[in-house]
């Protein structure tokens, strides 16, 4: 059997893009995922700085979310060894993507190697087989390095810059953009999971070349220390102010209330439900797709993976894109 001809990426990080990809996996399409490897907190801050290899962290999620092997081989895959101990905070997954990373002498080898063992359905490409820190200047013009720190300032994020320059992407990664036929700009950390990504020349300029169709799939709800009281249009901002206003074709809106409950457990965090302001949508000479696409089952406030891939399997169906 043939590999079917839709090819959609989906380029993000964080805990929206496996999310995502969960749903995705189970459409008839060639599926590939463009993952950050901006963290430097946890488990995979500690193996960036203590064996120089990228970020693994949104990669093992990735690689999960993809997995079709055996749950005990997951769970195993996902288990993080508790406090108390040398390997404490790590997952096993980290840890064998270091060792792979080392068999191999290559990053992306050893994530290819892994996807193997675990059966994963579809391509995954970090950003970059080198390490990469990332940097924000705020409003104030204060500069705040490192993935982990800048949510923590909580400051106005001005502008994203990466370091060391010139980033250098995974050739496969751009090869990528430039053949798919829908790319989905994921939901998560925008200034922390996703811009990372986009933020890079070459891929900004792939993305500016390529005949695919950008969507994309705007956060459900606001986050502290990156964007606060930010509206629909403030998101998409974000993504004009450092890619450009002519990248991104459509955007992925929820629009049906939040319960009152669920708002007020996060408004603890200090996080709201993301406004979509169709006036200044419209303005911005956009696409707005307007769906219920939360999961209504969850205690959290998550996309509803099979609502999502529906949505975005039709959009490559109705050629309306």
């Amino acid at each position: 059997m043939g590999q079917p001809e839709n090819k959609v990426l989906v380029v993000g990080g964080g805990t929206g893009m496996p999310v995502l990809l969960r749903g995705l996996k189970k459409q008839p399409i060639s599926l590939s995922a463009l993952v950050t490897i901006a963290d430097d907190g946890g488990s995979s801050g500690k193996i960036r700085s203590e064996m120089e290899i990228p970020a693994p962290g949104d990669i093992r999620n990735v690689i999960a979310a993809l997995s079709e092997a055996e749950p005990i081989l997951l769970d195993l895959f996902q288990h993080r060894f508790p406090d108390g101990n040398g390997l404490s905070g790590h997952s096993m997954g980290n840890l064998l993507l270091v060792a792979l990373t080392n068999m191999t002498g290559d990053f992306y080898d050893g994530i290819k190697q892994l996807s193997r063992v675990l059966n994963v359905k579809g391509d995954i490409y970090p950003v970059s087989k080198y390490s990469m820190n990332l940097h924000a200047e705020m409003d104030d013009g204060t500069i705040v390095s490192g993935e982990s720190k800048i949510p923590e300032a909580n400051k106005r994020i001005k502008h994203l810059f990466l370091s060391p320059t010139p980033a250098e992407p995974l050739p496969e990664a751009i090869d990528a953009i430039m053949d798919s036929e829908l790319i989905v700009i994921s939901p998560g950390s925008l200034y922390t999971s996703i811009l990372p990504n986009l933020i890079i020349p070459e891929v900004k300029e792939a993305l500016r070349e390529t005949k695919a169709t950008v969507t994309y799939v705007c956060n459900v709800m606001t986050q502290e220390g990156e964007t606060s009281h930010y509206t629909a249009a403030d998101h998409l901002q974000a993504i004009h102010d450092h890619i450009g206003d002519d990248v991104v074709d459509s955007i992925i809106v929820h629009n049906k209330p939040i319960r009152s409950e669920m708002r007020e457990l996060y408004a603890k965090e200090n996080a709201q439900p993301v406004s979509y302001d169709l006036d200044r949508l419209r303005s911005m000479n956009i696409r707005i797709i307007e769906e219920d696409i939360i999961d209504r089952t969850k205690q959290v406030i998550r996309h509803d993976p099979e609502k999502l891939s529906k949505l975005l399997y039709n959009m490559i169906n109705d050629r309306s894109v």
